[in-house]
């Protein structure tokens, strides 16, 4: 035995953990079994519902929810998937929806009502583009990772097993679908579904100019007794994200890995925009901004209950003033 501590750590197959995954980075004291294979919405529900994993990346608006209603977990700041959302807005294209106030009164179909995208999407709507969130009827294909009572006003039909909001997007029986990946009629280019902004690339860079915001879709969750009973582990993971992120990046510069005929000059323009760090952790001034916002949607929509502060919400990872150098 090596007397470490024994951790199975939930997340996504991304080049800024392959260097945990493969070992070459190893958090100091600490065993990891990773799990890296089974999809976002999956890993979620099993993680907040079924409590299968130590440490897994989860919705960052799921997680608000587990706190708001005191489940037992914490988060540190490491955000593997951020996303702008702009491109995920889809519309009948038979529907006269040209607009994002066009939407308001519509019959609007989401992977599931709580989900990060949605939220996101929800939020931006109101506050820049003035579509009020209740002014829209939603859909919700799946339950939620956490159950919650919708708030008085909100208008939320939960689909039966049968039913999906992309086929009956297609089929005009829901005006538009806000979702968390690329669905399929946009994939196969059919002609019943569109985008809601088509340059949604010059909405996000707009977007990001206009508020800073690079939009933290998910937050990195552990168990609550494996902080308390070792509250020295948390940041020892967060050293190791941080190192196994340092290390994919580097990779990435190369513009040989990725079989993309301007894939560096998509770099270079990333890096103008965004920064040298745009999937930066901890708790940075923008980063607070960017989760503040987030809070904010969150209590405003009704979610959350109380409108926590990041410093309830986030484990303190800092290793005192000055202090957490490699000097002996």
């Amino acid at each position: 035995m090596s007397g470490k501590l024994a951790l199975t750590l939930a997340c996504g197959d991304y080049e800024i953990v392959r260097a945990l995954k493969e070992g070459e980075v190893k958090p100091d004291g600490i065993e990891l079994t990773m799990l890296t294979s089974m999809d976002s919405t999956t890993r979620h529900w099993r993680f907040l519902r079924g409590r299968e994993f130590d440490v897994g990346e989860v919705s960052s608006s799921s997680y608000l929810l587990a706190r708001d209603q005191d489940m037992p977990f914490q988060a540190i700041p490491v955000f593997l998937h951020r996303r702008f959302r702009h491109g995920f807005a889809f519309v009948n294209t038979s529907k006269g929806i040209t607009t994002p106030k066009d939407l308001i009164g519509k019959r609007v179909g989401v992977k599931s009502y709580q989900v990060s995208a949605v939220l996101w999407l929800r939020g931006i709507l109101e506050h820049e583009y003035g579509v009020p969130h209740k002014s829209i009827e939603w859909f919700a294909e799946y339950d939620e990772d956490v159950e919650f009572v919708p708030p008085a006003g909100l208008k939320l039909t939960r689909l039966n097993d049968k039913q999906n909001c992309e086929d009956m997007l297609v089929s005009g029986e829901l005006d538009a679908v806000l979702h968390a990946d690329l669905i399929w009629p946009i994939v196969q280019r059919h002609p019943a579904v569109a985008r809601l902004w088509p340059d949604y690339k010059a909405e996000e860079l707009n977007y990001f100019r206009k508020t800073s915001i690079f939009p933290i879709m998910h937050v990195m969750g552990l168990k609550r007794e494996i902080v308390e009973k070792y509250p020295w582990a948390p940041i020892e993971l967060q050293k190791a994200f941080e190192a196994a992120k340092a290390i994919g990046m580097k990779r990435m510069e190369n513009p040989r890995i990725a079989p993309l005929a301007w894939y560096r000059e998509a770099w270079e323009e990333q890096e103008e925009v965004l920064g040298p760090d745009p999937w930066e952790y901890g708790m940075t001034e923008r980063n607070r901004h960017t989760l503040e916002t987030l809070v904010g949607y969150s209590h405003e929509q009704g979610l959350m209950k109380r409108k926590m502060s990041l410093d309830e919400l986030f484990i303190d990872v800092s290793q005192g003033r000055k202090r957490g150098g490699y000097r002996i």
